[in-house]
C-alpha cells in the first residue's frame, strides 16, 4: 500500500540559535514557500503560493496554564527531509496518491527549559504545521492568530445550513466561521484553511477578529495525544485545484487496518424515504423485511451493491428500550442478511448513541457483524466536540475491529483526511443534505459544497431524487423542505460530489419510470478512480471529470442561472475514439416550474480534440458516459 520513492535527511544540529531570527522554508519544487521568523515574543510563519503572499503572517501562541510556552522560544535542533512516496488510496478521489513534501523538524526550548518540536511540511500546493510535546504538558491552549494579506471573500462550512459566503473578512463582524474556510485572493488565487488528523482534541474554532485576521483557537488539556492536529492550508491558482488536493489525506498516518480488502464503497438503497410509496402493482412499502427484499432485488439488477436500513428498525430510534442487538416486528434482520448475501447486495445498519450506550456499542457490533451486515450508519452522536472527537475515533475502530464500514450523519464532526489511517471511514453528512435538510436546498447549495465542504473530505448529501415534483407533497416520509432542482441534476450531482458511499434516496420504481436516465447511474462504478475538476467557480457552476478504467463520466451543475459551457475532452487517451451519450437538460427545465423534463442523446463519437457544448438550464445539470469505441 505504501511505496517510497526516494528519501533524504539531513540532520543540523544547533546548540544556540537565538540569532538565526528568519528562516526560509521552501517546497520541493519552489512553488510555495514560508518565512519562520523568531522573536523574543515567539514564532511566526507566512504562507506564500507562486509569488503571491496569501498569509502574511501565522503568529504561533501557546499557552501552558498561565504561562506563555513561546516567549524566548530557540530553536536547538533542526531536521530537514525531503520526502516523494506514493500509495494506494482505498477510499479516496485517485487510485494513487503521490506525497511529496519539505520536511522541517524543529526543535524548540524556551525561557521556562520546555522542550518541544514544531514540524513544518511544504507542498508545491500546501502548507501545514503542528506542535509535538513530550510528556509532562498539561492545560495547552492554542491562541494563534491568522493574519490575511487582504480583505479576502471567503466561504466557510455552516453546518447543515447553506454555507457562508461569499463575504469578505471586513463585512463578517465578529463571528466564528466553520472549518473548511475557502478563500479568493484579490489576484484570483485560491486556498483554504483546515486541519488535518483530528483525532484527539476538540476540532480548532476560526472566529474572525477584524483587520483581515482570524483567531486559531483549540484547548488540548487533560489526557490525550502528544501533538496538536495539522493546521493545514490548502493552496490552488482555481478553486478545482482546492478539490483536486490530497493534503490533508497526506497529513494523516498510513492505513492502519491490516487487510482492508472488505472495505468496498458503493451505492446504496435506502428505505427510510420511502415508507408508503405505493407501486404501480398496488405493492406498499414499509419497514419490514418484504420490503427490504424488494429492495434487495432492485439492487442486485441495477448496480446498486447496497441497502441501507435506517432508523426505527429495532423500535423508536430515540426509545432507551430499542435493542439495536433484535429487530422489531416484521423484520427479520437474519433472513434479510442472508437473501442480501445470496443475491450479492450489502447491508448497512442503522444505529445512534441512544442504543450505543445503553445496550453496548462493542455488543452491537459484534452482533451486526455476525448477522453479515457490511456497515453501520451512526446517527445523533452527543457530546462535547472533544467527546465527539474520541467516540468518533472509538466507534471507527470498533468498527474496523468488526469489518464494519461507517457513515456519520446528524453533526458529525468534519472529516480530516482520516479516512487514509481508517479507510472503513467511508462518508460523513458534512453539510447541507438535500433529503434530510430542514431548508430548501437550493442550486447554489450543490455548486458551492464541493468547494467548501468536500475539501474535508467524502461527503454523503443524499442526492439521487427522480419524483421530484412529489418528494415534499407524498404520503410517505416528505422531505422537510422543498428540492428545487432538475433531475438531471440529480445524476451529475453523483458525479461531481466525492462520497464512499451514495444513498440513493428514491423508490425503486421512480428510478425505472426514468429508466434510460437511471442508466447513467446503473453504468457508473462503484467508486471512481480519479477526480479532475474541468472548470468551475464557487457558487455558480462545476464540471468533473471522472474516470473508471478507460470509461469516464462527466457531471456539471449551475446554480439558479442557466448557462452554456464549453468541456475540452483532452483528457481522453490520444489513439482511441469514443461514443459519448447525454443525460441532461430538456429546453423547457427549470429547478422551480419544470423540473422533471429531461432527455438523452446518444451515438455521439468524440475524441481527445473533442471540445464539447453543455447546456445547463437554470439549476440544472449534465452528465455524459464516455466509452471506447469497439474497434
Amino acid at each position: 500500500m505504501h511505496k517510497i520513492i526516494f528519501l533524504f535527511v539531513f540532520v543540523l544540529s544547533l546548540i544556540s540559535c537565538s540569532n538565526q531570527s528568519k528562516i526560509m522554508l521552501q517546497s520541493p519544487h519552489g512553488e510555495s514557500t514560508s518565512e519562520l521568523e523568531i522573536t523574543e515574543q515567539g514564532i511566526s510563519l507566512s504562507v506564500v503560493f507562486k509569488g503571491d503572499t496569501l498569509v502574511r503572517k501565522t503568529e504561533l501562541i501557546l499557552f501552558e496554564g498561565e504561562s506563555s510556552l513561546l516567549s524566548d522560544v530557540e530553536i536547538i535542533e533542526k531536521n530537514t527531509s525531503k520526502i516523494n512516496t506514493t500509495w494506494q488510496a482505498i477510499n479516496g478521489k485517485n487510485k494513487e496518491v503521490v506525497n511529496e513534501y519539505s520536511l522541517y523538524d524543529l526543535r524548540l526550548s524556551n525561557g521556562n527549559g520546555k522542550t518541544f518540536s514544531l514540524e513544518v511540511r511544504m507542498y508545491d500546493a500546501g502548507f501545514a504545521y503542528r506542535f509535538l510535546f513530550p510528556e509532562g504538558f498539561t492545560d495547552v491552549t492554542d491562541s494563534s492568530r491568522i493574519y490575511f494579506s487582504g480583505d479576502f471573500n471567503f466561504w466557510a462550512y455552516n453546518g447543515e445550513n447553506h454555507n457562508v459566503g461569499p463575504v469578505k473578512l471586513s463585512e463578517y463582524g465578529n463571528n466564528i466561521a466553520g472549518n473548511p474556510v475557502t478563500f479568493k485572493t484579490e489576484k484570483g488565487m485560491y486556498f483554504a484553511v483546515h486541519e488535518a488528523a483530528i483525532f484527539d482534541y476538540a476540532p480548532f474554532v476560526l472566529t474572525n477578529t477584524g483587520n483581515n485576521t482570524f483567531l486559531l483557537d483549540q484547548e488540548m488539556s487533560a489526557a490525550g495525544g502528544n501533538h496538536t492536529s495539522w493546521r493545514a492550508f490548502i493552496l490552488g491558482e482555481t478553486p478545482g485545484d482546492l478539490i483536486e488536493s490530497d493534503l490533508l489525506v497526506n497529513l494523516n498516518e498510513p492505513c492502519k487496518i491490516e487487510d482492508p480488502s472488505w472495505i468496498k464503497p458503493g451505492r446504496a438503497m435506502w428505505d427510510w424515504r420511502v415508507w408508503g410509496y405505493t407501486a404501480a402493482d398496488g405493492f406498499q412499502y414499509g419497514l419490514n423485511t418484504v420490503s427490504h427484499k424488494r429492495f434487495i432485488d432492485f439492487a442486485a439488477e441495477n448496480n446498486v451493491q447496497y441497502l441501507l436500513i435506517d432508523a426505527d428498525w429495532y423500535g423508536p430510534e430515540f426509545d432507551d428500550n430499542s435493542d439495536p442487538t433484535s429487530a422489531r416486528e416484521g423484520v427479520n434482520i437474519e433472513e434479510c442478511m442472508a437473501y442480501a448475501k445470496d443475491k450479492g447486495v450489502g447491508v448497512i445498519l442503522y444505529l445512534n448513541d441512544v442504543g450505543a450506550n445503553k445496550f453496548g456499542l462493542e455488543r452491537i457490533l459484534k452482533q451486526f457483524s455476525e448477522w453479515g451486515a457490511a456497515g453501520v450508519k451512526y446517527g445523533f452522536m452527543k457530546g462535547s466536540p472533544k467527546e465527539k472527537v474520541l467516540n468518533t475515533r472509538r466507534i471507527v475502530e470498533l468498527c474496523a475491529k468488526y469489518k464494519l464500514m461507517v457513515n456519520f450523519h446528524d453533526n458529525p464532526i468534519a472529516p480530516s483526511g482520516d479516512r487514509r489511517t481508517w479507510p472503513n471511514l467511508i462518508t460523513k453528512e458534512f453539510g447541507h443534505s438535500q433529503a434530510d435538510a430542514k431548508r430548501s436546498y437550493w442550486p447554489e447549495t450543490i455548486v458551492t459544497a464541493p468547494f467548501v465542504n468536500m475539501l474535508a473530505g467524502p461527503l454523503d448529501l443524499c442526492n439521487g431524487w427522480f419524483a421530484l415534483n412529489t418528494a415534499f407533497t407524498s404520503n410517505r416520509p416528505k422531505v422537510f423542505a422543498e428540492i428545487p432542482g432538475t433531475v438531471a441534476a440529480e445524476v451529475a450531482k453523483l458525479i461531481v460530489v466525492y462520497g464512499g458511499c451514495f444513498v440513493l434516496p428514491d423508490a425503486p420504481e421512480e428510478y425505472l419510470k426514468k429508466d434510460d436516465l437511471f442508466d447513467c447511474i446503473r453504468n457508473m462504478p462503484a467508486h471512481f478512480d480519479s477526480y479532475k475538476v474541468l472548470d468551475g467557480e464557487i457558487g455558480a457552476f462545476i464540471s468533473v471529470a471522472r474516470s473508471a478504467g478507460d470509461e469516464w463520466f462527466v457531471g456539471s451543475l449551475t446554480n439558479r442561472e442557466g448557462r452554456e459551457l464549453k468541456l475540452a475532452l483532452d483528457f481522453l487517451d490520444a489513439d482511441k475514439k469514443y461514443q459519448a451519450t447525454f443525460y441532461e437538460d430538456a429546453d423547457e427545465t427549470h429547478f422551480q416550474k419544470n423540473k422533471e423534463a429531461y432527455r438523452v442523446r446518444e451515438n455521439n463519437i468524440v475524441d481527445k480534440h473533442s471540445i464539447i457544448n453543455v447546456k445547463l438550464a437554470p439549476g440544472g445539470g449534465n452528465s455524459i458516459w464516455i466509452r471506447p469505441v469497439d474497434q
